[in-house]
């Protein structure tokens, strides 16, 4: 359904210090464009871009082209699939390790459904984030 989602950012130097450990918790590292390297200046992007594009879902960050500040969305927020309850942990921790503020530490949220475990966190520029896990409704051995 997605190509890519784009967040604004004030400071991308920051954000790749938060995003690296934090994508990195879930087994997500940073995107690599082999050959457009100047086209992708004041850009990082997580997930996977190849083929210039032809294959693409990441998640990538930049200034606003129009030169204004980032802005969040109210009830705007990306989620992140995570593997295990430890990968939604370790999310977490790197956010909060990172610059990041909490918004919901990692639990099972029955509400939503039986396996819906999940972290919430905002990067430093205040874009909510999430990694859920499901399929599990204990703690897996």
């Amino acid at each position: 359904m997605f190509s890519y989602m784009t967040l604004g950012t004030s400071d991308l130097q920051r954000s790749i210090r938060f995003y690296d450990p934090v994508m990195g918790a879930l087994g997500i590292q940073r995107c690599a464009t082999p050959g457009e390297e100047d086209d992708w200046q004041g850009w990082a992007g997580w997930g996977f871009y190849e083929n210039q594009g032809e294959k693409e879902l990441a998640l990538w960050l930049c200034e606003p082209f129009n030169a204004k500040p980032p802005t969040v969305g109210n009830g705007t927020m990306v989620a992140f699939k995570a593997n295990s309850w430890e990968q939604v942990r370790d999310f977490h921790a790197a956010a909060l390790a990172n610059g990041g503020s909490d918004e919901g530490e990692p639990a099972l949220r029955p509400q939503y459904n039986p396996d819906f475990f999940s972290a919430y966190v905002r990067d430093p520029d205040g874009n909510k984030l999430a990694a859920v896990c499901r399929g599990f409704t204990a703690e897996p051995d």
